[in-house]
């Protein structure tokens, strides 16, 4: 993923486990900080009361942009390929 993809509020969805931090592939969370320049994002996580329960700064490849849109075939936006 390239990191111009990633803007503050994004909707992303983690793609490896935190165990330590009980967060798990799949989870969604919010960015509400771009770190280090735009090489690390601060993500929240939050319950559908919309109580955080987990911050934790991510590095691009741990996470994956959500589109709730669809997206043109042309797009510069980085997609998940199996």
């Amino acid at each position: 993923m390239t990191t111009d993809t990633v803007k503050l509020l994004d909707v992303v969805a983690l793609i490896v486990d935190f165990p330590q931090y009980n967060l798990w592939r799949g989870q969604v969370g919010t960015v509400v900080e771009i770190l280090a320049g735009g090489t690390a994002f601060e993500i929240e996580f939050s319950d559908r009361s919309g109580r955080t329960y987990e911050s934790l700064g991510l590095r691009p490849e741990q996470i994956m942009v959500l589109h709730f849109e669809p997206i043109a075939p042309n797009s510069t936006t980085a997609r998940v390929t199996a």
